[in-house]
């Protein structure tokens, strides 16, 4: 079983922020239907390539995302090496990603709260880029909505994501690191 994991906060006031960059490539894919709540996120399952996958978004609110992913790790007994999370990240360029495993939180604090809870720094990730301007406080940039041409660019980027997760879902991250983080 794999397990799927966009970050970002809930509520209608989060949607389009830079923080719920996990949320926003989940409602692409799988789509924004058929959520269901448990463990206190949204959840929805599919068969993909005979693998279950369970796609989930903490209702927890970021910096306590672990608290809700570590639930449904315990209950379904997942390897951590089963496992993406889908991040914002600021060092990277609108729309630019990166894949990641065994690394630290990077000051991301829904990360922390996921390292945290599952004791590991050894979490596959895929990290998508909000940038960051130096002149905003870090709270409020990434609270802060995405304007129409960062949108326009991250949206178009949403296919690589959805790619991204489906090789993941039948590989394990070092092939997908190795054939993705080259481009």
């Amino acid at each position: 079983m794999k397990l799927i994991i966009g970050l970002g906060n809930p509520g209608k006031e989060y949607e389009n922020t830079r923080h719920n960059v996990g949320f926003m490539v989940l409602n692409y894919f799988p789509g924004n239907n058929d959520w269901h709540e448990k463990f206190n996120a949204l959840y929805h399952d599919e068969i993909i390539n005979n693998e279950k996958v369970a796609f989930i978004k903490p209702l927890t609110f970021m910096n306590l995302s672990g608290d809700a992913v570590i639930k449904y790790i315990n209950y379904y007994n997942i390897n951590t090496d089963d496992i993406l999370v889908i991040q914002d990240d600021m060092d990277l360029s609108v729309g630019k990603y990166r894949l990641k495993y065994k690394s630290s939180c990077g000051g991301h604090n829904g990360m922390r709260s996921i390292i945290n809870n599952l004791g590991t720094e050894s979490i596959p990730r895929l990290k998508v880029g909000i940038s960051k301007e130096n002149k905003i406080d870090t709270k409020d940039y990434v609270l802060g909505k995405f304007n129409n041409s960062e949108l326009e660019i991250l949206t178009s980027n949403f296919p690589i994501y959805k790619e991204i997760i489906e090789e993941f879902i039948m590989k394990n991250i070092d092939s997908v690191m190795l054939h993705y983080n080259k481009k």
